[in-house]
């Protein structure tokens, strides 16, 4: 039998608040990994993107700024309050037009 150590809860009052951004591009920044589930908050300057690549299952949460995600070829306008999930091995990438903060969540 595996037993498998229970993560702590957690509470982030401002979470838009711990972006980071770059000039060079994204920085992820960690809020939660555990054996289960992973949770990034990033930050976009307008203009940057992500590029297209697959991925995990993943719910991607805007919380602030506008932009586009583009999921397997269709491209969605996000804002505070979009939220997108992608299958397995869907293509994705993200693009800000203003600054862009979003929450991004996985399994592992």
């Amino acid at each position: 039998m595996i037993l498998l150590t229970p993560a702590p809860n957690l509470h982030f009052p401002d979470t838009t608040a711990l972006a980071k951004f770059g000039d060079a591009g994204p920085q992820p920044q960690i809020l939660a990994d555990s054996e289960r589930m992973k949770v990034l908050v990033v930050g976009l300057n307008p203009g940057q993107k992500i590029p297209s690549h697959p991925g995990d299952q993943a719910m991607y949460h805007f919380l602030a700024g506008s932009g586009e995600m583009i999921l397997e070829g269709e491209t969605f306008a996000v804002a505070a309050g979009s939220t997108v999930i992608a299958q397995q091995g869907a293509t994705r990438s993200i693009r800000a037009e203003t600054a862009l903060v979003f929450l991004a969540a996985k399994p592992q």
